[in-house]
This record gives C-alpha cells, sequence and structure tokens, in this order.
C-alpha cells in the first residue's frame, strides 16, 4: 500500500473517532458549572491553543486569566487545571481518597512504552501500594551520598565544561547504590548510558498531551516506524528494548550477590537486599513469594527518575546570575571548615550553615524541575466550591504549581528572583514542600533527593567559584535561558 494512502487512512480514521466521540459525549453537572476556561474548538477542544513543548505556559496564562482552578478540554478528555496551592492541598492533600488515582489515558501510553513497572504512573490501587517503597531519611544512606559528592567534585575538577554529565552520574549513581549496591563507572557507564535514554523518552511522552493524543486515536499506535512524524513509534520500540535491561539486570545483580554471599546474609546492605530478606522471612508460600519479588524488583527500577541533576543545573545558573548569594554562601562554609579548605564539609555541619540549607530551597523553588507533575485522576465525581469535577474515566488533574505555585507574588515578594532569605525567617519561613507532590502520590525519594543536593552543593560550594562565562548575557530573571519541555526541564 503506497506510504499516501496510509496517511491519508490514517487522517480518515482520526476524524471518523474525533465526530464519534464528540458525538457520543453527554455530560450531567448535577446542577454545578465547570470550572471556568479557555472556550473549546468543536472536536479539538483547546488541544490547538496549548504550547506542546511548555505546557505549563500556557496552563499558567489560563491561571492568570480565569482563576485558580481551570476547565479545558484535550479532544473528548476532560482537564482541570489547578494553579493554586490551597486548592491542591484541599482536593490532592485532605480529599486524597478521591484524587489520588492516575487518569486512566496513562494505563494505553505505560503499555505502549512497555512501562507499566513505574510506580509513579500506576493507579492507585493495590498494585501501586506493594510497589510504593518509600526512601525515608535514612542516616546509613549518608556515607554513599557524601561519597559520591566527592567524586563529583574530582570529575568536576578534572572537566568542568561537562558539568551536566557529572551531574547525571551523581544523582544516578547515588540511587544505583542505595537501590541495589551497584557501582557505576566513572564515566561512559553503559548501563547509566541505557537509563539516560530511556529517561530521555519517559520526560517527553508522559505527559497529559501526549496521554489524551494517543487515547483519542489509538490508530497512531498502529504507524509504521519509519512513517515521518511517528517518533513516538520508533521511541516505543527503544523503551520496549530498554524496559527489561533496566528492570531485570541490578535486581539480578543483588541476587546474584545475595546468593554468593557467605555466610547467608551477609550481602552489601541495599534498599532491595533489605526488602528481599524481609520477605523471605516473612513468607513461606512460593507464589506469594513470587508475587512479592515482582513488585520489589519493579519499584526498584522506579527510582531512576530522580530531578536532582535538572536541580543542580539550575543551582549553577542562580550562582552566576547572583554573586552576592554564591559569596555569602561561600563564607557561611568558611566559617565552619575554614577559609584554607582545611576539610571538606560533612553531615555535622548541615545545623550550622542555615543560609546553605536556605539556597537549596530557593532552588527548588526558583525553578521547579517538574513543572505540571504527574496527573492525578478523580475517583468519583466531585463539587469544589461550587464547580463540578468530573471522574476520572475520561477526566485529568493537572497540578501546574512548578511555574504557578511558585511564582505567588503573595507567598513569594519578587518571585522571579532568586532569594534565600525568604526561607530564614522564623516567623513565617516559606514552604515549598508543594514541589514533591501532593497527598498520598508525594515523591518517595524526597527526604534522599535533599540529602544528596546538600552533600553536592555544600562541597561545590567550598571548592568552586561559579563564574559567568564570556559573552553570556542572561538576566537575574534568568529570562533568555532554554528550557527543555517534558515532564521535567
Amino acid at each position: 500500500m503506497a506510504p499516501t494512502l496510509v496517511l491519508a487512512l490514517a487522517i480518515a480514521s482520526l476524524v471518523s473517532c474525533v465526530v464519534v466521540q464528540f458525538l457520543q459525549k453527554k455530560r450531567n453537572t448535577k446542577g454545578h458549572p465547570l470550572p471556568p476556561g479557555p472556550p473549546p474548538l468543536p472536536f479539538v477542544g483547546n488541544a490547538i491553543g496549548i504550547d506542546t513543548d511548555r505546557p505549563w505556559l500556557t496552563y499558567s496564562k489560563w491561571g492568570t486569566e480565569y482563576g485558580e482552578i481551570v476547565y479545558s478540554r484535550l479532544f473528548s478528555q476532560d482537564v482541570v487545571i489547578i494553579n493554586s496551592e490551597r486548592i491542591a492541598r484541599d482536593l490532592l492533600d485532605r480529599r486524597s481518597h478521591n484524587y489520588s488515582t492516575r487518569p486512566p489515558e496513562l494505563k494505553d501510553v505505560l503499555d505502549f512504552f512497555s512501562h507499566d513497572y513505574s510506580s509513579t504512573f500506576l493507579p492507585y490501587s493495590d498494585k501501586w501500594r506493594l510497589r510504593y517503597i518509600p526512601l525515608k531519611a535514612v542516616t546509613s544512606f549518608r556515607p554513599i551520598q557524601m561519597r559520591h559528592a566527592h567524586r563529583l567534585i574530582i570529575n568536576l575538577l578534572a572537566s568542568s565544561e561537562v558539568y551536566g554529565t557529572h551531574f547525571y552520574t551523581f544523582s544516578t549513581s547515588i540511587i544505583m547504590s542505595i537501590m541495589y549496591d551497584y557501582a557505576i563507572a566513572p564515566i561512559d557507564d553503559t548501563f547509566l548510558k541505557l537509563i539516560q535514554r530511556s529517561l530521555e523518552i519517559d520526560i517527553k511522552v508522559f505527559r497529559p498531551e501526549v496521554a489524551a493524543f494517543l487515547t483519542e486515536f489509538p490508530i497512531l499506535k498502529k504507524l509504521p516506524a519509519w512513517l515521518p512524524g511517528a517518533s513516538f513509534v520508533r521511541d516505543a520500540i527503544v523503551q520496549r528494548t530498554l524496559a527489561s535491561t533496566i528492570v531485570d539486570m541490578p535486581f539480578e545483580h543483588v541476587k546474584n550477590n545475595m546468593a554468593s554471599s557467605k555466610p547467608a546474609g551477609t550481602a552489601a546492605p541495599s534498599v532491595v537486599s533489605n526488602a528481599l530478606n524481609r520477605m523471605l522471612v516473612k513468607t513461606e508460600d512460593e507464589g506469594e513469594a513470587a508475587v512479592l519479588e515482582e513488585g520489589i524488583k519493579e519499584a526498584s527500577a522506579t527510582g531512576y527518575a530522580g530531578s536532582t541533576t535538572s536541580t543542580l543545573c539550575i543551582f549553577l545558573l542562580a550562582m552566576v546570575l547572583y554573586p552576592e548569594v554564591q559569596a555569602r554562601a561561600q563564607a557561611e562554609i568558611d566559617s565552619i571548615i575554614g577559609e584554607t579548605l582545611e576539610r571538606l564539609p560533612d553531615w555535622d555541619d548541615r545545623a550550622s550553615l542555615p543560609y546553605i540549607n536556605a539556597v537549596i530551597l530557593e532552588t527548588l523553588r526558583w525553578f521547579p524541575v517538574a513543572p505540571l507533575g504527574v496527573a492525578h485522576a478523580a475517583v468519583n465525581e466531585d463539587i469544589y466550591e461550587g464547580y463540578y469535577i468530573p471522574k476520572g474515566q475520561s477526566n485529568i488533574i493537572i497540578s501546574s504549581y512548578a511555574r504557578f505555585m511558585s511564582r505567588n507574588p503573595d507567598k513569594y515578594p519578587n518571585p522571579s528572583r532568586f532569594i534565600p532569605e525568604r526561607h530564614m525567617s522564623k516567623v513565617n519561613p516559606a514552604d515549598i514542600s508543594f514541589v514533591f507532590g501532593f497527598g498520598r502520590r508525594v515523591c518517595a525519594g524526597r527526604h534522599v533527593a535533599d540529602a544528596s543536593l546538600f552533600a553536592a552543593i555544600v562541597n561545590i560550594l567550598a571548592v568552586f567559584r561559579v563564574e559567568r562565562a564570556p559573552g553570556w548575557n542572561i538576566g537575574p530573571d534568568a529570562e533568555g535561558v532554554k528550557w527543555t519541555g517534558g515532564l521535567t526541564t
């Protein structure tokens, strides 16, 4: 069949699908209005008006125009956009029983990209609870994190121009060490490259806009990979190949170490080995043990998707644009360890470094790296402040807190400026917990991320002075910086 005919049939099928779903869609709002929002176009809804590379900019614009809660439509799918921390806490925290699941549309994307192991995207269910491993503030992780921070310093001294690569190696090495006791090579680690390629695809495709499009037009998943514009099909093929390796290889590494350790049970500790040991003690039934083991394997693979790399890049940006902040932070470190760098900072110093802690908090607030978070869905229809919120068969709840909540001028005066002092008030310190999500779907690794950021940032400031490159003209509001799009930036 000629490519032009294939394309024509695909377009005809797309149009037919849109028309049928549009005609079938009915609404019973029980006498309550939907939240205000932009007027939708026939069939496509508001899809055409969204900046697909940086959708948070569109959602923030709508928030300014229509208010704290906005209704829009992507084709036949409802989208409720939360632009207020107050409303996010009301719905996602206080009504978490109704807003902790994921949109059903995401399952189609997960299956298509062989990513159904990720607890981040799973609906709220027994399967999700089995795969949710909260990484609490375990002090036993700290030597691992500080050791990798020192390796980061060595790598930066050797080749600071590829700082992004070093940040990625640092953050992923910590996760691999904590989860699997797996040592990543300092440079050009093969497994690290596989994870990086997989995450690049994840960031690009696991967005509400993509999920809505693939769900609305399932025929797109049948397109041949060679067809121009079918890059998502090619990405899916790559991801299917990567998924089994990423999930299985490090897990088998742990099991092999446990099997070869003498005496039994003396393998190096890790989150996975600890979980497997607990399972062996508590479970005698082989069938139940197999289910639990599969859950542990899939849950541990979710830990790759950290955002520490992007946060450290934003930290460097802030230090370049605000040299006075950098100078004050370094003076605080010098007051603890000495100006001649008699030693590097350690965990015991953190309580004596309030300004460093404020710099970390402001880095998280200034440009949150997950501008939308992962979509929530309503299990049941709901009424909030007089507005009707549809239930989750076609409903997506998007919290656009990353660029809107962090820019609330009532809470953060001069929000576009990097001002660590806003977090040092003893009366009303700024709360930035929203950057890690809300309710039962809050980031499981937030404590580990915080500790990793401290280890990296305090050592970078102790050893380096971050300076602006010649000819690099970016203002204090970071206007002109080019951001990547997707789930994280």
